[in-house]
């Protein structure tokens, strides 16, 4: 129970802090303020990092602040956070950010015990790089990687998609090389990118600023670093090149380019990758996914050749950079633009708009969709194992606090149920996945697990059909959560394949995805929702 935990305890924090910083950042004028090298068109808020630090720092000091990495690693996390938090609110200096990352780097060289000491296979067999290299040299890659992921926060759910994979990577890595610690802290932080990726996909709500990109960009380098220049492992000490590999080649490539053309490597323009994606003529969702199959390929890389030469990884990574680099500037010179078929993209829209409008396809979805999502989740409730007592009790006092805000706060009844819901939703499914064949039967446990599938297809057709202007829509998040569904099951692993992690973990998601939806359609009417999911607690909580 400790990983579902920490991951609910980070998901949850952040979803609870973000509204509240949002709206004092809207007071305080904490805001992005459009420019001409930006895509968003109206102030929004960044104070979204802030919110990511605090959920993850919750569950990594409850489990994890004795250990000496642990502190190192939060007390560089804070000053990164300390000074993108004062950058945000006023910018600050290239020199005075890059002494707090300097800062920050040297807390997890000489506190936390990084350092790179080994190339592998790179260099002789046995051969230990002396202090005075292997310092400046974490030093420099510390500083470096965290600069990569601020620079790549260029579009809405871009780094935090991107370091939600990096971190997804890292986690399971640890996991095969048994390092509980790495695998807890990347947890932590899946956890937390997870609920802010809710309000910062496109179209964002909130940025996560200076103090969110830097603070992912140095947990990603200290993690990886930590989990493959240990002594005990057998992971190449090539994979942090591997797992961070595009936001290094995208920042080495624009300050290239920068120099080349007589400017400061730090002068800000629009010459990264997903700037030259949108030149291409794809439009912003769409960039963020192309960049998601990119990191995406690099993961399945780092997992797949993680025990293979550290030549061979070296190699495939810079072949990679090459066929990347060669895509973008052949694009570029030729000036190619992405073709769109007009004429039958306006006979398709013409035809959906027109059953968007009619509700034809809403109208009896959406019943089945009301019904069928809150049943859903009773039945997990109903074959759950027995939970910890203290389980029980929370699902006792969240159930009477459901109720008690039905009846004397109606207005608070929808930011009630989504707290409760996204407590009780990770509970029931695990609870409820080792008893599916012995409770309902193999066929009735098929059908069940087939379920999720269908509410999934629902959701799709209820969100592309809905008339509502405002709540939940898709986004490339939902790429992001079909990538990690569909990969970790299906990792080469005996103890995942055994514990169907991936398809808890889809099932999880999912039932938050459809409780999203379906609060946004009811438009204030919860009544039936609130009593279901009261029904719900209460058979978790007599168990």
């Amino acid at each position: 129970m400790i990983l579902l935990s920490t991951l609910l305890l980070a998901v949850l924090i952040t979803i609870i802090l973000i509204p509240m910083l949002n709206s004092l950042a809207l007071r305080w004028q904490l805001v992005d303020i459009p420019n001409e090298r930006k895509v968003h068109r109206q102030p929004i808020p960044r104070i979204g990092g802030v919110a990511m630090a605090l959920g993850a720092a919750v569950p990594i000091v409850y489990w994890n602040f004795a250990d000496r990495f642990v502190q190192a690693f939060m007390a560089g996390g804070c000053l990164l956070v300390l000074f993108g938090t004062i950058d945000d609110i006023r910018e600050l200096s290239p020199g005075i950010k890059f002494a707090g990352q300097t800062g920050a780097a040297l807390i997890a060289v000489f506190l936390g015990g990084i350092r790179i000491e080994s190339l592998g296979g790179l260099t002789p067999e046995g051969f230990i790089l002396p202090g005075w290299i292997a310092v400046p040299l974490t030093v420099l890659a510390i500083v470096g990687v965290t600069n990569a992921i601020n620079l790549a926060d260029g579009l809405d759910g871009l780094a935090g998609g991107i370091c939600l994979l990096i971190f997804a990577g890292i986690g399971y890595l640890a996991y095969l090389d048994d390092n509980t610690l790495v695998g807890l802290l990347a947890l932590a932080l899946c956890g937390v990118i997870f609920g802010f990726l809710r309000f910062n996909t496109h179209p964002a709500s909130i940025f996560m600023g200076d103090a969110g990109s830097q603070f992912l960009g140095f947990s990603a380098i200290t993690l990886s670093l930590a989990l493959t220049q240990g002594h005990a492992t057998a992971l190449s000490p090539v994979l942090p090149l591997i797992l961070l590999g595009f936001p290094v080649l995208d920042t080495l490539t624009v300050m290239v380019t920068r120099i080349a053309r007589g400017r400061s490597p730090f002068a800000a323009d629009k010459n990264h990758f997903h700037h030259n994606l949108m030149a291409f003529g794809f439009r912003h969702p769409e960039s963020v996914i192309i960049i998601y199959l990119f990191q995406t390929f690099l993961l399945l890389a780092a997992v797949i050749f993680r025990f293979y030469s550290d030549w061979l990884l070296l190699t495939g990574y810079l072949l990679f950079s090459i066929l990347v680099l060669a895509g973008f500037s052949f694009a570029a010179r030729t000036e190619r633009k992405v073709k769109r078929f007009d004429f039958f993209d306006l006979r398709i829209s013409g035809r959906l708009r027109l059953l968007k409008s009619e509700g034809t396809i809403i109208r009896p979805t959406f019943r089945i969709f009301e019904f069928g999502i809150p049943s859903l989740l009773f039945v997990t409730c109903l074959i759950a194992s027995d939970p910890p007592v203290y389980v029980s009790l929370i699902c006792a006092l969240m159930a009477a606090f459901v109720m008690l805000i039905r009846y004397f706060r109606k207005v608070s009844l929808e930011t009630s149920l989504r707290f409760v819901i996204y407590i009780l939703v990770p509970f029931a499914v695990y609870l409820s996945d080792d008893r599916l064949p012995s409770i309902l039967g193999n066929s009735a446990a098929g059908f069940y697990n087939v379920s999720f599938g269908i509410f999934a297809v629902l959701i799709i057709l209820i969100t592309k059909f809905s008339r509502r202007q405002k709540g939940f829509h898709s986004s490339p998040m939902d790429f992001l959560i079909i990538i990690l569904a569909l990969v970790v099951p299906n990792m080469p692993d005996e103890k995942i394949q055994e514990y169907q992690m991936g398809l808890i973990a889809a099932k999880i998601i999912l039932l938050y995805f459809s409780y999203e939806v379906l609060l946004a359609e009811l438009r204030g009417k919860y009544n039936k929702v609130a009593l279901a999911t009261v029904a719900s607690l209460l058979v978790l909580a007599v168990k």
